[in-house]
């Protein structure tokens, strides 16, 4: 009896083992961790104004298609700006002359770079830096721009409904 107990518990073990494992593997394919694509990207550089709500682990898309990730944000003390390291497929190859903005999912959606391909033939290789950027646009500066220009026409000289000119 106490030997069938203790195969049937060494069975579970595995099985719980095993399970855990496939769960972890699941969690990490999923959040696209890097160390089970080691060596299979490249990586370049690009520099913004602005990088809004952009975040490390955001992704890099070209015609809608992620083909890769943002694996590092720093601040260039020389030239004020936001350096964001971008880790791309090396199944995906772009010109040298293409160009990065970061871009908004939707209206209140997640920041991702997005990369438009240029028309150069020599391709991006491992180090290479974007010279072409677009930062993010900042919503709450739409905003203040709206709201700036509708204040100014409402007092640049226009007449006020019900008043005669």
């Amino acid at each position: 009896m106490t030997m069938k107990k203790t195969t049937l518990d060494l069975w579970v073990g595995l099985f719980v083992a095993a399970g855990l494992a496939a769960l972890l593997f699941l969690a990490l394919k999923v959040g696209s961790f890097s160390a089970f694509e080691a060596g299979k990207t490249y990586t370049v550089k690009a520099s913004f104004a602005n990088i809004g709500g952009l975040k490390v682990r955001a992704p890099v898309k070209s015609a809608g298609v992620v083909v890769g990730r943002v694996t590092d944000i720093r601040f260039d003390n020389t030239t004020y700006e936001a350096v964001v390291t971008l880790s791309i497929g090396n199944q995906y190859k772009f010109p040298t002359d293409t160009s990065a903005a970061i871009m908004t999912s939707g209206l209140l959606g997640e920041q991702y770079v997005a990369l438009e391909a240029g028309g150069s033939e020599k391709m991006l290789s491992n180090g290479d830096t974007l010279r072409l950027t677009q930062g993010a646009i900042v919503l709450e500066d739409l905003i203040g721009k709206f709201l700036y220009s509708k204040a100014e026409e409402g007092g640049s000289g226009g007449t006020q409904p019900g008043l005669a000119p």
